[in-house]
């Protein structure tokens, strides 16, 4: 049964990331590119690439860990993984069962979420909204988990100079009510949806030596019309998000966005209105970790004491497919 006198909540944030760290410095040496042009137009200066032999499951797995650590929850308590991820072990099984099967949560449901670079914020509200609706289910873990190093063109200016590795994730439960998740917004524009693709290996085109000569099988992005859509639909989620619960922009305390590129967050915040002081950026650090983005952020975020209790957050993310959404927090942790 569903507690009518209770809501879905935050209230424990954990991430991980590999230690290998790649510069620009790093990237020079094997690109045409420099530190000077990177930093300039995406403020990456970092991020960090998972070991040969580290999968996205390996990540998530550490991150899921971090959160149950730090919310005191067992895995046996856990009743639902999401998992967000665009990189996922495999085609199947799930990646979200792989995580469930390692870290013990042997009751729960398990299934992934795939909206690239929105795909934290979609399974955060979908993850809220069935507990919402089932009282069987009081404890769940949102993940967001990517390893973007293994399906990059690393000979691709265009496209491997922005992305890094890494893993976030939160637990939701049931919190006093008047806190917790409020509201969210999602959507998507599947007219675009070859603006950032990774082609191969689906029943479209299947895995052949073609495909393989003519690297079908790496990320592959149009950066001009993910810029142009990204700059519209940032401030598009966040404005639809507070619609649906009634508030407005001078409510917000912070958001949370996806780390894309900071000038883009910067850009998106004056669209908006906002102080730069109200978000945080570490896209610096680690580069673009496309689902994994928000989580990471919102984790260290609220390590450093920049989130409160009754803070309004907003998290935003926005990405392939197209895809772009907002999830609205009332902080109770």
């Amino acid at each position: 049964m569903v507690r009518k006198d209770k809501a879905i909540g935050i209230v424990a944030t954990g991430s991980f990331v590999p230690s290998k760290i790649l510069t620009n410095r790093d990237l020079e040496k094997i690109l045409d590119t420099t530190d000077e042009w990177i930093r300039t137009k995406t403020g990456i200066k970092e991020r960090r690439i998972a070991a040969d032999d580290e999968a996205t499951s390996d990540l998530a797995v550490k991150a899921a860990q971090a959160a149950l650590q730090d919310g005191g929850v067992e895995p046996l308590d856990v009743n639902l993984i999401v998992l967000a991820t665009s990189s996922p072990d495999m085609i199947q099984p799930p990646t979200a069962c792989l995580v469930q099967g390692r870290i013990g949560a042997c009751n729960a449901a398990a299934f992934d979420i795939g909206a690239v670079c929105s795909g934290f914020v979609y399974a955060l509200a979908i993850a809220a909204d069935i507990m919402k609706e089932n009282g069987a289910y009081n404890n769940a873990l949102v993940i967001g988990a990517e390893t973007y190093s293994k399906i990059l063109d690393w000979t691709d200016r265009k496209t491997c100079v922005f992305f890094g590795d890494g893993a976030g994730a939160v637990v939701l439960s049931r919190i006093d009510k008047g806190y917790g998740i409020i509201s969210s917004y999602l959507m998507a524009d599947g007219r675009g949806w070859d603006i950032i693709k990774f082609p191969a290996g689906g029943t479209r085109f299947p895995a052949s030596r073609e495909t393989v000569d003519r690297k079908m099988h790496t990320f592959q992005m149009d950066g001009k019309k993910v810029w142009d859509f990204a700059v519209n639909a940032f401030p598009d989620a966040v404005l639809r998000a507070l619609k649906v619960c009634n508030l407005q922009l001078e409510d917000v305390d912070f958001i949370i966005s996806h780390q894309a590129n900071a000038l883009l967050i910067k850009t998106c915040m004056d669209r908006l209105g906002l102080p730069l002081e109200k978000t945080y950026i570490n896209v610096n650090k680690y580069g673009n970790t496309s689902g994994a983005s928000v989580a990471i952020a919102l984790d260290e975020a609220v390590k450093l004491k920049k989130i409160k209790k009754d803070d309004i957050v907003v998290l935003v993310g926005f990405g392939g497919g197209l895809t772009w959404g907002a999830v609205v927090v009332r902080w109770g942790q």
